[in-house]
């Protein structure tokens, strides 16, 4: 048998007041046992065959960073704080330059052409202290990384199970005719769905068809859930098209954008264009040009908007072959409140049914009947989306859920950011640098520390919620955003990570499996003009931790 490991104050700052300073290497877990049992000291002895595990991993110093500052819970959060033991990623004899990597990680770097300041990179098997801290407690821009603090918190909060509930009532008192003329306005009461479809909205306004419903005199969309919640799709970029810009809505259908569905005719050798839904108003000037060729890869088709008095067109050109066969493009063209009440009105038309009123916002009376509801995918499915297609507008809502259920009154991007900091401090997690923004990671103002995402990944890893957090995350080489990187046999497969890209900046984050069967977290961050030159460095990392 191999002699007892002992390691001096290894877990000395588990005991309050600490009594004994000579206790045995053991596992975290064990420690945190203990201390839950009421320990105030102890000895353990260890012994056993085999390699120790300090052998085989960095042994460095580990230790609970100071709070800085408390946060009081919200009155509706009943997260039980979690007895743990923070590494601290910060103070630590972990590799923290890039000399001390080995050669082909130090190689990679410098073929990055990046400063070694421009980066933070932590590295570590979970529940062991780091094996790489570069400048671990630097806040830095981690773009769509952000999304894991938000999911995270939306985990933990809310319950993989939350769902969000979208009711159609009629106002106290209200009848269906025999004609089927239902007697005042329908209510809609909108819950917040962040993946709220098409298909999904007709689905439940066909419930009113099936209960006799036929005409009504309008529809009230009750958006009271959220507050002002309406940004300008064009602020970040000047892009006010795009879907990854779409503004947050209590009533949002199908992220609010319109389908435009490219159809190859080989007859006549031209593109047809159709719009989904077809929106009176919006028209298609199709100036796509066909060609004979064979299909060069993905479709490069250029949209342009512009609107008049008649409405809003959109002018689509570009050179496709016809041999791409049939795509689609999604774009925005009007606000959250003017696609709902076009979507609505003509839904309502295709099912047979007759609006005579408008579709106005407002607010569902007391006493109103629920005739019809519809409950979303629950939250466990919907962070997948987030994560794995990095979904802009579908985080902003989780953030924004958050202050809906643990703040108080209509939520705002403001109660969303409290009601998040309130639940990782419910976990133990303090991050004073933080600065969440919108939760998207769509932001040039968000800020995280390296060492606060380990912190962050390694809660997460002990959590009861750590399987649906992990499920959510793109699989190297095999889907999401890292589809086609890492595809290699020794790798694919082996990583669930989120990827964060915007100008000047470049993030990964996740979890590693080893070929040796041990799980290793990653968070690397940079910010400079040559942020994307690290990608090859980040290819680089996550293949020798799979094959460590």
């Amino acid at each position: 048998m191999d002699a007892v490991q002992w390691r001096v104050g290894e877990f000395a700052h588990l005991i309050d007041p600490p009594r004994i300073g000579v206790p045995v290497a053991a596992s975290f877990p064990l420690a945190r046992t203990l201390r839950r049992l009421g320990a105030t000291g102890f000895i353990l002895v260890l012994a056993g065959c085999g390699t120790p595990r300090e052998a085989m991993t960095p042994t460095l110093d580990t230790g609970a960073p100071a709070a800085q500052g408390t946060v009081e819970p919200q009155s509706r959060l009943t997260v039980t704080p979690q007895m743990r033991a923070p590494i601290d990623y910060v103070a630590t004899p972990a590799a923290d330059r890039m000399d001390m990597l080995p050669a082909e990680l130090r190689e990679a770097f410098q073929r990055s052409g990046l400063s070694e300041n421009a980066v933070s990179v932590v590295v570590a098997e979970v529940g062991q202290p780091p094996m790489i801290a570069i400048n671990p407690g630097q806040p830095r821009n981690p773009a769509s990384v952000m999304k894991l603090v938000t999911t995270y918190a939306a985990l933990e909060g809310l319950g993989p199970s939350y769902t969000w509930r979208t009711e159609l009532l009629a106002p106290a008192g209200a009848r269906v005719g025999p004609d089927g003329t239902l007697s005042g306005p329908l209510y809609l009461r909108a819950g917040g769905d962040p993946d709220m479809r098409l298909e999904d909205l007709w689905q439940l306004m066909r419930e009113l068809r099936l209960r006799g419903v036929r005409q009504m005199p309008g529809i009230v969309v009750d958006r009271s859930r959220f507050g002002d919640v309406t940004i300008d799709p064009g602020a970040f970029d000047n892009s006010p098209d795009r879907v990854y810009n779409a503004s947050p809505d209590a009533l949002m259908v199908g992220f609010g954008a319109l389908r435009l569905l490219y159809l190859p005719d080989t007859a006549t050798g031209q593109w047809n264009v159709v719009l989904d839904p077809p929106i009176p108003g919006i028209r298609v000037d199709n100036q796509v040009r066909a060609t004979r060729a064979a299909c060069p890869g993905a479709p490069a088709v250029r949209t342009d908007q512009s609107s008049d008095a008649q409405g809003i067109t959109l002018r689509v050109t570009g050179s496709v072959a016809l041999s791409c066969g049939e795509f689609s493009a999604y774009r925005l063209a009007l606000t959250q409140p003017q696609h709902t009440t076009a979507v609505l009105a003509q839904m309502w038309r295709e099912l047979g049914g007759t609006l005579t009123g408008p579709v106005v916002s407002g607010q569902t009376p007391a006493g109103a009947t629920v005739l019809a509801a519809r409950e979303s995918r629950p939250l466990s499915e919907q962070i997948r989306t987030v994560n794995k297609q990095s979904n802009n507008v579908m985080a902003r809502m989780m953030l924004l859920t958050l202050g809906a259920e643990l703040g108080d009154g209509p939520a705002t991007t403001f109660t969303g950011q409290r009601a998040l900091a309130n639940v990782l401090a419910s976990q133990g997690l303090r991050f004073p640098e933080l600065v969440v923004d919108n939760g998207s990671g769509l932001s040039r103002d968000g800020r995280i520390s390296a060492a606060s995402l380990a912190a962050m990944l390694e809660s997460a890893w002990e959590s009861p919620r750590m399987p649906e957090f992990l499920s959510s995350m793109a699989v190297a080489g095999e889907d999401g955003t890292v589809r086609r990187r890492w595809r290699d046999g020794n790798t694919a497969g082996r990583a669930h990570l989120k990827t964060g890209t915007l100008r000047d900046v470049s993030a990964l984050a996740g979890y590693v499996l080893g070929a040796s069967g041990r799980r290793y977290l990653v968070a690397i961050m940079a910010n400079d003009p040559k942020a994307s030159g690290i990608r090859a460095f980040n290819d680089r990392l996550i293949a020798w931790l799979a094959g460590r």
